[in-house]
């Protein structure tokens, strides 16, 4: 992580610098670029971001001007305003070009897309600008990949609240942490009758959700701990898909997952790579699974290529520092290497459950606040196997649940490790339990409270861009050394 850093620098100019964090906080407010572009692209047909922020590949500007076209209108992305002591009541963001006609989709902020007391967004360049720490995780045949993609599901909302770093979005403080809902949003393809807007005539479902978004079913393994009542949620899914994969000898479960998958129309198709032999190419349903962004991936092995069944622990927001990066990147292997090593182990809780726990997530300072449903590790006679548990209690244990640290010291304790490596491991794991346990702050809980204390802050929500000048200096000096932070590493560590 490291040398990745050092290699971007390297080709940077003395006054440019690389900030990882979930979303730069005036992406898409007033003229956040150098050199300055007006917000006039054919492609996204946004109020407030040029194409110039694109990538160059076509795949982009074909998938932001796909995912508008086959919506029938612009994405709607509001994520609700902090209220702070100035902050009108309600809160109508003057920013916004209410009166602009260049475009057929201009008049839909005026129209409603735009909430009260909400920071409107309207492009998938809003979604897409966000980063996040993503794992893939290998597994040694499939049984073993499908259990690590039901039980690692069930943890994505507490970790995701762990690693908040997100509370600003186009120049305004947001009352979230988290960048999640941003991107389900911005990348949100469905039509009106696939929204439930309109009584369906020309599509063939309605999907409750964006393409972007948790999961809507557990696969089961050979485990033996999966019951069906788990998935409580009604599944959409092609049934012609369905039939074929089950009567071609695909189980129930893993048939239902693929025929989900392919509710979904295509963003991107290539002219070139239409015609394909599926016997040798798995391009075809790679353009489907790709744009299925779940809070965990299935990824079956391509074909005649080596590498093995995995699975994309996808929740996480990115963090400031190699450090922050790399525990979380450890604490999340070893978790699924204990997954592995002990198969009774269970996570399961209803699908249904995991939807709200990700809503929470996204809440500010949830980390703290919030509770989030998790299963019991000893439920007693007649009691329910769910709980609502704090970040602490499934990250450290309590009474309700053994917890997620103790697990992975459980699996560190049963095979061997190089004094000096478990060492450094406990360095990480540390820094785990103070996130969950409150003595060291996310990101986004840092960035507030620098706002705030900023003397150009007016307490009115607004990051403007002298606000935002300081703080991104500040945050490269954290990431660099040059600013000690404890309160955001923990005592000890460094970047």
């Amino acid at each position: 992580m490291k040398r990745r850093r050092e290699i971007v620098a390297s080709l940077m100019r003395e006054d440019e610098m690389i900030l990882s964090i979930g979303s730069y906080p005036q992406l898409g407010s007033g003229d956040f670029l150098e050199p300055p572009h007006k917000a006039n692209g054919q492609f996204s047909r946004s109020l407030f971001l040029p194409d110039e922020v694109i990538n160059p590949h076509p795949r982009f500007h074909t998938l932001a001007g796909n995912i508008r076209e086959r919506r029938g209108s612009k994405v709607r992305i509001n994520m609700p305003v902090f209220h702070d002591l100035n902050t009108p009541r309600p809160f109508i963001d003057p920013s916004i070009p209410y009166d602009r006609s260049l475009f057929p989709g201009d008049k839909e902020a005026k129209e409603g897309a735009a909430l009260p007391d909400h920071i409107y967004m309207d492009a998938m360049g809003f979604g897409m600008g966000c980063c996040c720490l993503q794992i893939t995780l290998q597994a040694p045949n499939v049984d073993l990949a499908r259990r690590l993609y039901d039980q690692l599901a069930t943890v994505g909302a507490v970790m995701m609240s762990l690693s908040a770093s997100s509370p600003i979005f186009r120049g305004y403080l947001a009352d979230v942490d988290c960048r999640w809902n941003v991107i389900a949003a911005a990348v949100d393809d469905r039509t009106a009758e696939e929204r439930g807007e309109r009584p369906l005539a020309k599509d063939r479902f309605v999907i409750p959700k964006s393409r972007y978004g948790t999961i809507d079913t557990f696969l089961g393994s050979d485990d033996g701990l999966f019951k069906p009542e788990y998935n409580d949620l009604k599944l959409v899914y092609d049934h012609g898909i369905y039939r074929h994969l089950v009567n071609n000898d695909i189980d129930e479960l893993l048939a239902k997952h693929v025929a989900h998958l392919f509710i979904r129309d295509p963003l991107v198709i290539f002219e070139e790579l239409l015609d394909q032999d599926d016997s040798v190419s798995a391009d075809h349903f790679e353009n489907i699974q790709s744009t299925n962004w779940q809070n965990v991936r299935f990824k079956p092995p391509p074909p005649n290529s080596p590498i093995g069944w995995r699975v994309e622990f996808r929740p996480l927001e990115v963090q400031l520092t190699e450090f922050e990066n790399a525990a979380f990147s450890v604490f999340t292997v070893l978790l699924a290497r204990a997954l592995l090593a002990f198969p009774d182990i269970n996570f399961y809780i209803p699908v249904t459950k995991m939807d709200i726990n990700m809503q929470r997530a996204h809440n500010r300072d949830a980390v703290f606040n919030e509770r989030f449903y998790f299963r019991r590790s000893s439920p007693a006679d007649g009691e329910d196997t769910v709980a609502e548990l704090t970040a602490n209690e499934i990250i450290n244990g309590s009474a309700e649940f053994i917890g997620l640290v103790p697990i992975v010291q459980m699996y560190l304790d049963s095979i061997s490790v190089e004094e000096n490596v478990r060492r450094q491991i406990e360095r990480y794991i540390l820094f785990v339990r103070g996130r969950a346990n409150g003595s060291i702050m996310t990101a986004a809980a840092w960035i507030r409270i620098f706002v705030r204390n900023h003397p150009a802050y007016k307490f009115d929500s607004v990051v403007s861009s002298e606000i935002n000048y300081d703080l991104a200096v500040a945050l490269d000096d954290i990431a660099n050394g040059r600013r000690p932070a404890p309160e955001l590493l923990g005592a000890g560590n460094t970047v």
